[in-house]
Order: C-alpha cells, then structure tokens, then sequence
C-alpha cells in the first residue's frame, strides 16, 4: 500500500469515528462525560474494555515478544484472572457503594486529603506516562510506514511531532463534548477492528507458511518459542511464580485501581452489570492473548524462513505491509493497529481529565455545574498538550527493548504506592498521619529501585514485574510506621 492509501483508510476510520460521536454527544453534561449517566450496557462497557486492555501494547509487542520469550507472557495473563477476580468481588461493590465519580476519592474518606491527592497524583503520573508508551508505539509504526514517506512543503517525511499532534487533536475532536459516553461506544468499534485484525493475520501467515488444521496446530505446539511455562529457575524475571503472582497484582493496580479502566465499569447500571462485565472481560481477554501469541509465533516463523529482518515491535508490521503477502493483511492490520492506538488514548485523556478536574481541582465541590464544563473542557485540552510532549520525548530516549516490558516496569514504580495504600486501607483498621502519606509514597519508589538495582547485582536475584509487589509492600509498611488509632 501507498502512504496515501493508508492516509485515506485513516481518514475513513477516523469518519466512522466522528459519526459515533456525532451520535452520542447529545447531551455533554458531566454526568454524560464522567459516568455516561450510569446507562451502559454491561456487555458493550465488557467488549470495549478488550480493546482498551489490549491496545497497540499487545497488538505490537506481544507478537514481537515470542522470539525473545516464548509464551512467558501469558505467565502473566493467567494471572491476571486472579486479579480481575479481586477487582469483581472487592473493588467494585466498594466503589459501588461509595458512588464514586473518581476512585481516588475513597482515600479521601479513608486516610484524609494528603492521602487522596498522593493517590490521584500517582495515577496521573501512570497514566500520562502509560498512554503515552501506548501512543508512542503506534505513532513510531505509522511514521515508519506512511508519513516518513510523504512529501511536507517540499521536504521528504512529516516531522515526528506533526504525526503525534494531528493523532491527538482527531482524539480531543471526537470526545471532547461527552467523553466517556462515547468512549464506551467507540471502544466497541476498535475492539472488533482489533479482533478482526488478529483473525486475519493468523489466516494470512499460516497461508504464507503453507500451514492449516492440524499442521498449524502441530506447527505451533511442537515449536520451542510455544513454551509457557518457566519453573527452573527463580532468580529468573521470566520464573512462573514471578510472572503470575506479579500477573494478578498488575490486573489489580492497573485496572482496578485505574481510574481510566473503572470509569467504564462505574458507567453499568448496576454493581451486578459492572461484575458480569468483569467475568466475561477477563474469559474473551485470556483466550484473545493466547492467540496474539500464536500469531507471534507464526510471524517469527514466517520472518526466519523469507530472511526477513524484522524483530520485536517491527515484526508484524513489516510482515502485514511489506512482505507483499497481500492487500487484505495490509487493510486490517492497519485498521486493528489505528484502532488499538485510539482505543487506549481516548479513554486514557477522558480519565485524565476526570481525575485532575475532580481529584485535584475538587470542581465537583467548588463550582456550579456550568461553571464545572468549563473548566473540565480547559482540563482536556491541557491533557491533550501534556500527551502530546511526553510523545515527542519519548522519541529520544526509547531504546530497542520491547514496548511492554518497559510499560509494566514502570507501572510498578508507578502504582506500586497505590497498592499499598488501597490494601492498607481495606486490610487494616488503622488510620495514619495523613501528611506523612506523600512522602511515604514518594519514598517506596526509591527505595525498591535501590533493593531492585542491588539484588541483582549481589545475588543475581531479577525482580521483572514483582517490582511492583515490593513497591506496594514497602509502602504498606511505610504506612504501619505513621498509623496512629484504629479507624
């Protein structure tokens, strides 16, 4: 395909796109940005959340992963339906409960004002940091396929932060009026569009390797790049029990205590709706994963049989685009890529906009209902900004690893403190100083780099992901040494 023709076939997504919102963003009130006014059906908020779960992370690295890996991934899928677990039958009746807007306002109540602002600060912090990974690897593939190709004023290439900022603005223009209202709607759109696009790939590479029925699946189970499972050695960040003990937690933290991933869930009717869609999420989840890993395999497959060059977070693009394997392969893996990039972007600027507006501007508290749109509309077109300049710096200091292992390396430093205090507030009965909370926070980071840094250096000992455990356990004990009486 042209660059032109995959310009257009953006253009047509993103119509599709602005027509959803045309048709959702009737009201614009915040009830309709921030909770959608509690109407979405449970099955739509579930299937979205694939999409949203999945983005271009998964879609990209995943595959690009298998060679260096093998299925070591899905160690930690299979804990992630632990996690969701805990998030069906302890987080949400708790938010539920409480009514929530933002989730962060449960330390508010629990541990006092210091407490709930370090919480909301943490995730927007994660947030920021984590849809701006996201966009960054589909913005690197888009520029590598079409727009470092296309002429600019006379110039060879679109300059990288052109590409990053017009993909921001077309997510600020179909959301900012109703925001998660339509998200819910349009993340419904992408998730198809991602599966679709999975579907195809598998169809088209396994042609390309001359494989179908059993032959495919003898292909895949008897290869070495299929193994899961890694037991033998737990010094190891691959180890089993790293990986799916670290699986459950990752779920928890960023999902369950992410304001972007709950604000759909809080948007179903009823606390029973919110779980149904957490049930059924977390089955259709498991299996899509496994798949992406199969199509990862086979891609590798099909790399080192045609000499392709093409490793990691370039292997399925370079595949689906330019191995000449067809114009099917080329439509649908851009269409699932552009779908997997808004996917995670949209909600991610509405959850950013809703957490700081509520969570450090308190508009809910101190202003009128119109005056609260304003400023909710000054909010998003400034988080805009902010994921627009993170982007283009990421540009300049991303190395060759994987996209995904460093999202989830940060995360651990990220919402680690979050961790620790949401199990401290809901597996203790102390309440603590609450001004000591911030620096508590700011601390465990820190210092579990330090543990991390020189148990590897001394005992040869690799966190990987349970970094994120020993960030939310640091900061658990942090909060034992400021407790003060029970609550």
């Amino acid at each position: 395909m042209s660059p032109y023709q995959i310009l257009g076939l953006i253009g047509g997504y993103f119509g599709l796109l602005l027509l959803i919102s045309y048709l959702t963003n009737r009201g614009g009130s915040n009830a309709d940005f921030f909770k959608a006014g509690k109407q979405s059906p449970w099955y739509l908020v579930a299937f979205g959340m694939i999409g949203a779960s999945l983005s271009g992370v998964t879609f990209i690295s995943v595959p690009g992963a298998v060679e260096g890996i093998s299925f070591g991934y899905f160690q930690v899928v299979l804990g992630y339906t632990i996690g969701y677990a805990v998030i069906g039958m302890v987080l949400l009746p708790l938010y539920y409960k409480l009514n929530l807007t933002s989730i962060y306002s449960y330390l508010d109540g629990r541990f006092g004002n210091a407490s709930y602002k370090t919480g909301a600060s943490f995730f927007l912090l994660s947030r920021i940091v984590g849809a701006s990974f996201r966009l960054y690897l589909v913005a690197i593939v888009l520029q590598d396929l079409v727009f470092d190709k296309m002429n600019f004023f006379g110039n060879e290439g679109v300059p990288f932060w052109i590409t990053v900022t017009v993909t921001i603005l077309l997510i600020w223009l179909y959301t900012f009026k109703s925001g998660i209202k339509t998200i819910v709607w349009t993340d419904t759109l992408q998730t198809l569009f991602m599966l679709i696009a999975l579907g195809v790939g598998i169809y088209y590479v396994s042609e390309g390797l001359g494989l179908s029925g059993a032959s495919l699946f003898n292909a895949i189970s008897e290869s070495d790049m299929s193994q899961i499972f890694f037991f033998d050695d737990i010094k190891s960040g691959n180890n089993f029990f790293k990986q799916f003990i670290s699986g459950a937690f990752i779920a928890i933290v960023m999902t369950g205590l992410d304001q972007d991933m709950m604000q759909k869930n809080l948007t179903c009717r009823t606390l029973k709706d919110a779980q149904k869609n957490v049930f059924w999420f977390t089955l259709v989840l498991t299996v899509v994963n496994i798949v992406f890993l199969c199509l990862g395999l086979l891609l590798t497959l099909y790399a080192q049989q045609n000499g392709i060059d093409a490793t990691k977070d370039k292997l399925f693009s370079t595949i689906a685009v330019e191995s000449g394997m067809g114009i099917g392969l080329a439509v649908f893996f851009l269409l699932g890529l552009i779908a997997a990039a808004y996917s995670s972007a949209d909600s991610a600027l509405t959850s950013l906009t809703t957490s700081f507006s509520i969570d450090i501007l308190d508009i809910e508290k101190k202003h009128t209902e119109e005056k609260q749109i304003k400023i909710r509309k000054r909010v998003h077109i400034a988080m805009s900004f902010v994921l627009i300049l993170v982007i283009i710096f990421f540009n300049y200091i991303i190395g060759d690893t994987s996209v995904i292992t460093k999202l989830f390396t940060f995360a651990g430093y990220t919402y680690g403190p979050l961790l620790g205090l949401y199990a401290f507030g809901l597996f203790s009965k102390w309440n603590v100083k609450d001004k000591f909370v911030p620096l508590i926070a700011i601390a465990s980071p820190f210092l579990g780099y330090a543990i991390s840094h020189y148990s590897l250096v001394w005992f040869g000992f690799e966190f990987g992901f349970f970094i994120l455990i020993l960030n939310g356990l640091l900061t658990y004990l942090g909060l034992v040494l400021i407790r003060t009486e029970k609550y």
